[in-house]
């Protein structure tokens, strides 16, 4: 679970200037100021790497290139889609990284990955398959919506579709385990 936790952190700070911007829209109805923040904060993440003495790693310059082009097309086109439109990037990107079978092994305890490993790669799929949807329906709302209730709707659907598959997964994911569990030890002692 703590790795888990990890690599949420990780692209909740990947994500960092994105959910800034998004924040500072909702509380200042300021487009260009939330665009240009949104882009110092995803500059200053990467300057703050080099002054830890840390080397930045791919997923962080992926998000300042998207950060500071998106931006800068919003900006100087006055539209604020542009900026809008990243989220659909991030989760395509992750959607095909988690197309690769076994991702999620790394994130699951030993006796899972004892009994459930199978059951692992499945919701790995499902789980590429939800960023893919979410990619699309951004776009969709993108296109549709107005940035207030844009970022209203993708917060929710982004929190509430997670949550949903998470707790779903971790259910079917202890159900079978379980179940595979008594099963193992119920053939030990009727094989001795």
């Amino acid at each position: 679970m703590k790795s888990l936790f990890n690599a949420g952190k990780f692209l909740a700070l990947d994500m960092a200037s994105t959910i800034f911007f998004l924040v500072l829209f909702v509380l200042t109805k300021n487009i260009p100021l939330s665009i240009g923040l949104g882009m110092a904060l995803g500059v200053g993440q990467i300057a703050w790497q080099f002054a830890q003495k840390k080397r930045p790693d791919t997923m962080q310059w992926l998000s300042l290139f998207l950060v500071v082009t998106t931006g800068t097309a919003s900006l100087l086109l006055h539209d604020p889609r542009f900026v809008m439109a990243k989220p659909s990037i991030i989760y395509a990107i992750v959607g095909i990284v988690m197309l690769k079978p076994g991702w999620m092994n790394r994130y699951l305890p030993a006796q899972a990955m004892e009994l459930v490993p199978d059951i692992a790669v499945v919701f790995g799929y499902i789980w590429s398959a939800l960023m893919f949807a979410s990619a699309a329906l951004n776009l969709v709302l993108v296109l549709r919506l107005d940035p207030i209730t844009w970022a209203a709707a993708m917060s929710a659907w982004g929190i509430g579709s997670k949550l949903g598959l998470f707790l779903v997964q971790y259910a079917t994911m202890r159900f079978i385990g379980v179940r595979r569990h008594r099963a193992m030890t119920a053939a030990v002692p009727a094989a001795a």
